[in-house]
């Protein structure tokens, strides 16, 4: 009887790395790009996306079948804006996301979820070959991202009453119990992402040159978009 031999699962090669292995070498130096804007995507971050426009569906597609990233930038000015005048503009810096929870629906739209891996700069946009704007980049300057969160240190209760006052003013509701229990490297990532700051304040928070300065930028947004004081008595 012939002898039958299993191989050890540990020895399998992946195809991609697993995300939290990954480095700055396995980033390809050109891109898909989904200019979305009032959106940001921040290293660590997680951003739910119904993709259902014929070139973000051959965007997703096309990176589903290789490493599973796009880019997520924002346009200057909104698209409407600009359709008669060609694509518009994009900010110099966005963040690279992987595609870690797909699902795709009975009408071929998709619904997705990126994880954000570092941020990049823009270097030039790249021919379109399939509908979607394509794009060299450079990830250098941000190779901290992919590196564990250090700690910074902030007045978290401060942050918290400030932005439960922004959402007030807002009319917007949270879920504020999952915020405070929220550890703080985690609550820096998502509170400026689900934050409806305008999309140039939005881009300062993405641009912040690390996390105390994303802390200082997010808590000045905050406080300038507080309630606004009332006037002396008539």
């Amino acid at each position: 009887m012939a002898a039958v031999f299993f191989q050890d699962e540990d020895d399998i090669p992946r195809r991609i790395p697993k995300l939290g292995d990954i480095t700055l070498a396995d980033i390809p130096p050109e891109i898909g790009l989904f200019p979305l804007s009032g959106v940001v995507l921040l290293p660590r971050g997680r951003l739910p996306l119904n993709v259902f426009e014929p070139r973000y569906i051959a965007l997703v597609e096309d990176a589903l079948a290789t490493q599973r990233l796009i880019g997520m930038i924002q346009p200057r000015w909104r698209e409407e804006e600009d359709e008669d005048n060609g694509a518009p503009p994009l900010y110099p810096i966005g963040c690279l996301g992987r595609i870690v929870s797909f699902t795709e629906r009975s009408d071929g739209t998709y619904a997705i979820t990126l994880a954000g891996l570092t941020r990049f700069r823009l270097l030039r946009e790249t021919e379109e070959t399939r509908g979607y704007r394509q794009a060299r980049i450079d990830v250098s300057t941000f190779a901290g991202d992919l590196n564990e969160i250090p700690s910074a240190p902030f007045d978290r209760e401060k942050l918290l009453g400030s932005m439960r006052r922004y959402f007030q003013k807002k009319g917007l509701q949270a879920r504020w119990s999952l915020l405070e229990q929220m550890d703080d490297d985690i609550l820096l990532v998502t509170l400026p992402m689900i934050c409806p700051f305008p999309p140039a304040e939005k881009q300062a928070l993405l641009d912040a040159e690390d996390l105390t300065d994303r802390v200082r930028v997010l808590q000045t947004l905050l406080d300038l978009s507080g309630p606004e004081q009332e006037g002396p008595p008539s």
